[in-house]
């Protein structure tokens, strides 16, 4: 069996701060596929945007590794990650403040075709039509500005100045959460198009668990810096183990009237980031009946089933819980 195409292990990305080492990854793994997109999930500031691009190294991480296709990206030079750069790319959260003011489209776009110095000007122009035409964008279009085009055309320009270089590998970081809904389905398609046709492996930033579950093949859910769970998307939502997981999944809307689900309301702060708490970072606000280990040893990432990951000193007893539920029900 082949290695997977992208393998992040321990990664660690730490900011200097007056109180101390701000801890926004800490000891992060995962693997995606080639052709796969891994879903990474959690609430607005547990590291996961910072995660992607520690991962193509836009952020440089503190410590750990990140293979490439079986190569560590992390001690290559600046030079060399320069030529590495055009087989990685991203598209960020905000499709207006990610573009350059004063450059058209057309420029925009063929701005990485510019900076590599890639063919003449007319190999660029021809480029930049095909990419517009690929991401849905009408050539008309080509010498108007970023501020004369609404929310979802800004973000197709992001995507076709991210696939200009030809990349393998795209993190995604919040591609539709600036987006009405209408358009975040069609970006979306786009996206889902694009990885079929482009052969494209995606890492999938988002802190909706309901767009997540549409794009992913896999999802890993973040919590404070660090990976709580992951799983493919079918375990995820229908047999998470991790209290912090379910309490996610309890918050999404189902378009069902008159459905009683319970919704699990988390009490307790988020612990700092830059003094984490020993033992388990969640067992401030898990409703689990604690152990002695939850407040004193990390736990590790570890395989409850084939292809399921969870870090949770109760996972076990947890999953022999819910299959009793189960067996009871039937």
């Amino acid at each position: 069996m082949s290695a997977p195409f992208i393998q992040v292990q321990n990664l660690k990305k730490y900011f200097d701060t007056k109180k101390g080492p701000l801890h926004a990854v800490d000891d992060v793994t995962f693997d995606i596929n080639k052709g796969e997109t891994l879903g990474l999930v959690g609430e607005s500031g547990c590291g996961k945007s910072t995660t992607g691009r520690a991962v193509i190294r836009l952020l440089e991480p503190s410590s750990g590794e990140v293979l490439f296709n079986g190569s560590d990206i992390l001690p290559l030079s600046k030079k060399e990650m320069k030529a590495m750069r055009a087989k990685m790319q991203m598209v960020f959260q905000d499709p207006y403040s990610s573009l350059n003011p004063r450059l058209s489209v057309s420029d925009i776009i063929s701005e990485p075709l510019d900076v590599k110095g890639l063919g003449s000007s007319s190999d660029r122009a021809k480029r930049v039509r095909e990419l517009m035409d690929i991401v849905g964008l009408g050539s008309r279009l080509a010498n108007t500005y970023p501020h004369e085009l609404d929310g979802g055309r800004r973000q197709r320009v992001g995507i076709a100045r991210a696939l200009a270089l030809n990349p393998e590998f795209l993190v995604l970081d919040e591609p539709v959460s600036a987006l009405d809904v209408c358009i975040q389905a069609q970006v979306l398609n786009l996206l889902d198009t694009l990885q079929k046709e482009m052969g494209l492996t995606y890492l999938f930033i988002s802190h909706d668990l309901s767009v997540v579950h549409h794009v992913s093949d896999r999802i890993a859910v973040m919590y404070l810096g660090r990976i709580v769970e992951m799983a493919d998307y079918k375990t995820i939502f229908k047999a998470p183990v991790h209290a912090y997981t379910k309490a996610l999944l309890s918050a999404i809307t189902i378009p069902v009237p008159n459905l009683d689900r319970e919704r699990i309301i988390l009490e307790g702060d988020v612990p700092s980031p830059i003094n984490p708490p020993p033992g388990c970072r969640f067992a401030g606000r898990c409703y689990y009946e604690k152990i002695g280990a939850c407040t004193s040893e990390t736990p590790s990432l570890k395989e409850v089933s084939p292809g399921h990951f969870v870090a949770c000193h109760l996972a076990e007893q947890v999953m022999a819980d819910q299959m009793q539920d189960e067996a009871r029900a039937v």
